[in-house]
């Protein structure tokens, strides 16, 4: 994900994960989701103390649950590193189990050449 897309409160980007996970059960397709955030929606992986900072908030990170709830069903998530090193954010400020990579752009690339198609909510 690489721009902000909320239906009121609700990541778009989040929501549309949990209905393609719940559409391929039913159907008994395999699907393999792997989520690159980047650029201005990269802080929706932050933890703790690091969201609340990048966000001007005490409140955490209100999509943290929904992240977990993903990665519980197999989604792979990560950061950019370009992104995290551009805002000083370390591995530790990220939700734990997200991976961040050298470059969403780079992965992007990889990712495409292993068969993976990207889709923008």
């Amino acid at each position: 994900m690489d721009h902000l897309a909320f239906n009121g409160d609700q990541s778009i980007g989040l929501t549309y994960m949990q209905l393609m996970l719940k559409n391929y059960q039913v159907s008994g397709a395999r699907l393999e989701l792997v989520a690159v955030f980047h650029g201005a929606v990269g802080y929706l992986l932050l933890d703790g103390a690091a969201y609340n900072k990048a966000r001007k908030t005490s409140r955490g990170n209100p999509f943290k649950e929904q992240i977990l709830d993903l990665q519980k069903q197999g989604v792979l998530f990560e950061g950019c590193g370009q992104t995290a090193r551009n805002n000083g954010w370390v591995n530790a400020d990220f939700i734990p189990g997200v991976l961040v990579n050298a470059g969403a752009n780079l992965r992007l690339v990889q990712l495409q050449q292993d068969g993976f198609i990207v889709i923008h909510p």
